[in-house]
């Protein structure tokens, strides 16, 4: 099974879940963030259905209660995720197109980001980046940083942006 079809059978179960929980009120999934480092090391494919003998998948929710995410890191390089019951184990490459995928919805999306940095927000900063650019034919700049969290991550810059970019990173 690809990627495609794993997201798509995991969206599918999330669906049923979300359909089945429409009677009571409608409300946004809660992250919660678990790691299990004493467990064994399991063997990590780009994305795979983690079995029931492998790992403790929560009941899924009752039809008044809301499904919850659950994120646990099995070893270095995998993460489990768990929605309603319904786990699936991801390796580094698995958890890339996944970042991916939700980066570009999420860009679609009506509501957009914060104009400001929320108070707290944590982030993983990437020094001295690998980037690439390209110069666009009516003087608009591309450029593409690669995070090592988020990946490559392109931008591109009206002429008058990169003027006020240059002054932002020389300014004293």
């Amino acid at each position: 099974m690809n990627i495609q079809e794993q997201l798509g059978a995991l969206e599918s179960s999330l669906d049923a879940l979300l359909r089945a929980a429409a009677s009571a009120p409608v409300a946004p999934i809660a992250p919660q963030t678990q790691t299990n480092d004493d467990s064994a090391p399991k063997e990590p494919a780009a994305l795979t259905e983690a079995h029931a003998d492998e790992t403790e998948a929560a009941e899924p929710p009752a039809l008044d209660e809301r499904p919850t995410l659950t994120v646990a890191r099995p070893n270095r390089d995998a993460i489990e995720m768990t929605i309603g019951g319904k786990s699936v184990l991801l390796s580094p490459e698995g958890i890339s197109e996944l970042i991916e995928e939700l980066s570009n919805v999420r860009a679609s999306m009506s509501a957009e980001q914060p104009q400001g940095i929320p108070q707290g927000w944590r982030f993983a900063a990437t020094k001295n980046p690998v980037m690439a650019t390209q110069k666009y034919a009516n003087g608009d700049r591309l450029l593409v940083l690669r995070h090592g969290g988020h990946g490559w991550v392109p931008f591109t810059f009206s002429p008058n942006m990169v003027v006020e970019l240059y002054a932002m990173l020389t300014k004293k």
